[in-house]
């Protein structure tokens, strides 16, 4: 990996893990989702504009069928992690979700297209599941279990979204020359469209989101995509084995915010499950 995408991708970790601390914050629902989706539209179209009076291409049949389903699968995405948000804690929604994804993909990828399991792969799924295990504190006593249940349901849901939009997009990016940005915002203007029949008679909420958390829909409209499009701009240049990877050093960061500015428990117990989560990812590119 060279020094210019390994620094697009280390960026990227930040801005994620930044804005996710923000939107367990918000703990928001639709309507938050929505007005995220305009105002990342408005603060990026200027940007779009300058792409096009440079010249660059930017619509094409491909963006629009890859941004439609990447808005799908987006909104799946978001819908399912704040669910998780408000029903449980930043430091383990957070990592089980950015994990699980790399582990549905190996799994897919060694039952459907019939790729071997080598000995490393083994070695990153076995160092996966057990960061998990000992993250979610997975005990005998039902009643333990019930207080994390949550917690594990959206972050492995969550995580699976995040293995199927980024599959759509890395083909999208790769395959058909689309261009990130203005994919990550055809995916955020789709997916208001999509919305709006859900929003429109919560007016409101609308109002009340926009009263409470005016400002913190600015940070996240803005590094949200920011960091999505560092990403996409990677995996011009290198392959999704290695950005993969690298990407999720965001989980060592969600899980040392989570118990720094939340105050969560059980914080070293669950910075060194990240670390095993982290570990089986890096040993999955390697297979």
């Amino acid at each position: 990996m060279s020094l210019y995408v390994l620094s697009l991708v280390l960026v990227a970790a930040v801005l994620h893990a930044s804005w996710n601390l923000l939107s367990k914050k918000t703990q928001g629902k639709t309507p938050y989702i929505w007005l995220m989706y305009v105002a990342s539209n408005i603060v990026y179209l200027p940007v779009l504009f300058f792409q096009l009076q440079q010249g660059n291409t930017i619509y094409s049949q491909p963006l629009f069928w890859f941004s439609l389903s990447s808005a799908v699968l987006h909104l799946g995405y978001y819908i399912v992690l704040q669910k998780g948000y408000r029903s449980a804690e930043l430091s383990v929604v957070y990592p089980l979700a950015r994990g699980s994804g790399p582990l549905f993909s190996s799994i897919a990828a060694i039952l459907f297209l019939h790729e071997p399991l080598r000995i490393t792969a083994t070695i990153g799924l076995f160092l996966i599941i057990a960061g998990v295990l000992l993250i979610t504190g997975l005990s005998f006593k039902k009643e333990d279990n019930q207080k994390i249940m949550p917690g594990i349901t959206y972050g492995v849901l969550t995580g699976l979204f995040i293995a199927l939009y980024t599959f759509n997009d890395t083909i999208a990016v790769k395959s058909y020359a689309v261009s990130p940005l203005p994919l990550t915002l055809g995916t955020n203007l789709l997916g208001a469209i999509l919305l709006f029949p859900f929003i429109s008679s919560k007016k409101e909420e609308l109002k009340r989101e926009l009263k409470l958390h005016k400002w913190t829909i600015l940070a996240i409209a803005i590094l949200s995509p920011a960091a999505y499009i560092l990403v996409l701009e990677a995996l011009r240049y290198a392959p999704l084995t290695v950005v993969a990877p690298a990407r999720e050093t965001s989980i060592l960061l969600g899980v040392f915010m989570g118990s720094r500015v939340f105050n969560e428990k059980d914080g070293k117990r669950r910075l060194i499950a990240s670390g095993l989560i982290l570990g089986g990812i890096i040993a999955l590119s390697l297979s």
